[in-house]
């Protein structure tokens, strides 16, 4: 699998889910009588269209996600004649809540699907399995256990250019080693002193000599040779995929919140030009490069499909998240509206007083174009990030 096959996967799979996500609206708006005009995929000039009944459908030229034309979604714009019973903000309210929140709910089917595939097939991926296998060999050996980087005063990695990612260790001085715990252990225990390590590489046996670097920690004296080991998900069966795939989304509900917090303290970061971690605010450049990257990782074909699966389920569920924040544009802030004028006519009606009618959306549009300005603000942010201060796996 090749860098670019992952940069491919994820491309594909971002618009496939944002058409997904408008026909969840379509579909919708359909079901209730409500009049969809158009369903065009990318935006710009029209490259090709056709008309089928009362829609057109068709796709511009830039492949940048899609949009469904559904008449009559403020009572802003004009509605031609013979269309008027059938505009959207004629309708009942809880017609319209379910066509505004129809595109998030498709992407968080979406991402339940998926991660269950994922975890089914796979295994858990919140729940780590280290093996004996080689993820990677680093250039030295900190001498802080709380630095990950190397600095110039580290010692070299007694394992660089000795081991190599992919390698699989099955024994020490002859002995072979069940896990990886007990590969550490021997390790730890041998400051100074040679190791032969028998290991598999591209299914050959072969032995490399190591000697463990012997450093100070917690008071005592432990080798290092400098390897990180491959963790995989953790096996889990099919009926036991599915708690852990609602357990995992609730995970994911969290991570969501604490990186919609932090994004603040993410934008600074970028601004200073500081290093990014994967964990942080990425945009759709860096999350299609941890995709190639993904793709060209040393295991195997299917954990690697799993894993940029699983990065597309993660995606649509932040999609429909933030979707669903009160701000207009979003859809969240449409649905945001529509409980406030059903909220405020029942309090009017419980008071005997008349229905106030539709918020006034001229009152909240530079609160609109507000936010509209710093999303694209911060998409360009991102993609300037994602072009010259990219965030790169281990």
């Amino acid at each position: 699998m090749s860098y670019t096959f992952g940069v491919v996967f994820f491309v594909v799979a971002l618009l496939v889910s944002v058409m997904l996500h408008e026909a969840g609206h379509f579909s919708t708006a359909k079901k209730f009588g409500m009049k969809a005009s158009r369903f065009f995929v990318g935006f710009g000039p029209t490259l090709w269209s056709t008309q089928r009944g009362e829609t057109e459908y068709g796709v511009k030229a830039i492949p940048a996600g899609g949009f469904v034309k559904i008449v009559g979604m403020t009572d802003l714009e004009e509605i031609e004649p013979g269309d008027e019973d059938r505009a959207f903000y004629k309708q009942p309210a809880h017609q319209r809540l379910v066509v505004l929140a129809a595109g998030s709910v498709v992407h968080f089917i979406i991402a339940i699907v998926l991660l269950f595939l994922v975890i089914a097939t796979t295994g858990d991926i919140l729940k780590a399995q280290t093996t004996l296998t080689i993820d990677s060999v680093s250039r030295c050996v900190p001498l802080d256990p709380n630095e990950a980087a190397c600095k110039s005063t580290d010692p070299a990695a007694p394992a660089h250019g000795k081991l190599q990612s992919g390698d699989r260790v099955v024994a020490v001085n002859g002995r072979s080693v069940p896990s990886y715990d007990d590969l550490r252990a021997q390790i730890s225990a041998s400051p100074g002193r040679a190791l032969a390590l028998t290991v598999i590489r591209h299914g050959q046996q072969m032995t490399v000599n190591v000697t463990p670097y012997a450093v100070k920690q917690a008071g005592k004296t432990i080798g290092r040779i400098g390897v990180a080991p491959l963790v995989r998900p953790a096996p889990v069966s099919v009926a036991d995929a599915v708690p852990r795939t609602f357990t995992t989304l609730g995970t994911m509900m969290a991570d969501t919140g604490r990186a919609l917090g932090q994004l603040p303290h993410q934008v600074s970061q970028i601004l200073e030009n500081k290093p990014r971690a994967p964990t942080g605010a990425l945009g759709p450049v860096d999350i299609a490069r941890v995709s190639g990257q993904i793709a060209q990782a040393k295991v195997s074909f299917g954990e690697r499909l799993a894993n940029l699966v699983a990065i597309v389920a993660q995606l649509n569920f932040f999609v429909g998240v933030f979707n669903l924040l009160p701000l207009l544009p979003l859809d969240g802030g449409h649905i945001a509206i529509v409980l406030y004028e059903e909220g405020r006519r029942r309090v009017y009606r419980l008071f005997g007083r008349r229905d106030p009618g539709r918020v006034d959306l001229m009152k909240v549009m530079p609160f609109t174009y507000a936010v509209v300005a710093v999303f694209v603000g911060l998409s360009l942010l991102l993609l300037y990030a994602g072009i010259f201060n990219p965030v790169t796996i281990q």
